[in-house]
């Protein structure tokens, strides 16, 4: 009888087991009451948005750290090998902006491995805006105590003089597009802990990145509003765009604006060549001037010359 017994309890706790309700799940607020929620089948968005850059053959050291840099600024970007700098150009650009399936391209061409030209391009179609970069300093030049998150979405300001003249306000919204973290990207992360500042002075573009410093304990947290205990440290890169042209195509088309006190590095290096032959010309002359002075105001001839000699 006690074996029955056994066996009997067995296959009720069978029952039991069979008929005993899920388990809730566990999350991370604790555990979840009520019903599940239902799954939604509809695709979720992700943002895919991409800048493709890339750089010329024969480009300088000091150049590439900028390139560098600026890819390790932005999480959206895809970097490309180096191109041939030809008038080609821009079909075998456009051909790999529309292969990676990107929405706008930094080209950095280097000409005589001494001037840095940068292409702005938001493809298709354009507008793109061709720059001339001076002041270029680069991260591992500058060794500023700044640090921010990698991958971490910049807030982007201007100074006002970009809501001045079109051709400023083009150019405000060619760098938004392209410098700006798209939301919800893939390798993007949710924080805002650094600044990318734009501003122009002597019709040049200067940019600055700062980090947003919160200085805070465990015990002392900074209160929301607090800005005025915020603090800014430079990271670096620091560059300076000069605005050539812009054109309303990619990488071509028509000109929309031309900067008429655009001065070409070449012309800048032949006026200081010329500068320099002119100190030459001008020792020549003033040599001659002399020699001819001379022959037309002789000495007089010195009574006392002989004088010594005769004793001797």
């Amino acid at each position: 009888m006690g074996k029955k017994r056994k066996h009997e309890e067995a296959s009720k706790a069978l029952k039991e087991e069979e008929v005993a309700q899920e388990r809730p799940k566990r999350t991370l607020l604790g555990w979840k009451d009520g019903e599940a929620p239902k799954e939604d089948n509809s695709p979720t968005f992700r943002n895919k948005e991409k800048v493709l850059v890339t750089c010329s053959r024969r480009i300088n050291y000091r150049y590439r750290h900028l390139m560098v840099n600026i890819v390790s600024l932005l999480p959206h970007c895809k970097k490309e090998s180096k191109i041939e700098s030809r008038a080609s150009k821009g079909s075998t650009l456009n051909e790999l902006v529309e292969f990676w399936n990107c929405s706008g391209c930094l080209f950095f061409e280097c000409r005589k491995q001494k001037d840095l030209y940068l292409w702005m391009v938001k493809s298709p179609g354009g507008p793109s805006v061709k720059f001339l970069v001076n002041a270029v300093h680069t991260m591992e030049e500058l060794k500023l105590t700044g640090n921010h998150l990698k991958g971490s979405r910049p807030i982007l300001t201007f100074s006002s003089n970009f809501d001045n003249e079109p051709r400023w306000k083009l150019v405000k919204e060619i760098i938004m597009q392209i410098f700006g973290t798209p939301k919800d990207h893939r390798k993007a992360k949710p924080f805002h802990d650094h600044v990318y500042v734009f501003s122009i002075v002597d019709d040049h573009i200067w940019f600055r990145n700062y980090q947003i410093l919160v200085p805070h304990n465990e015990t002392n947290k900074v209160d929301r509003g607090g800005l005025d205990k915020m603090s800014l440290v430079e990271v670096g890169p620091r560059f300076c765009l000069n605005t050539i042209k812009i054109f309303g195509g990619t990488f071509g088309g028509p000109t929309l604006y031309e900067n008429p006190y655009y001065v070409s590095p070449n012309q800048i290096r032949a006026m200081a060549k010329r500068k320099k032959a002119g100190k030459y010309t001008k020792k020549l002359k003033a040599k001659m001037r002399r020699k001819l002075h001379e022959e037309a105001n002789p000495l007089e001839p010195d009574e006392f010359a002989d004088l010594w000699k005769e004793e001797e």
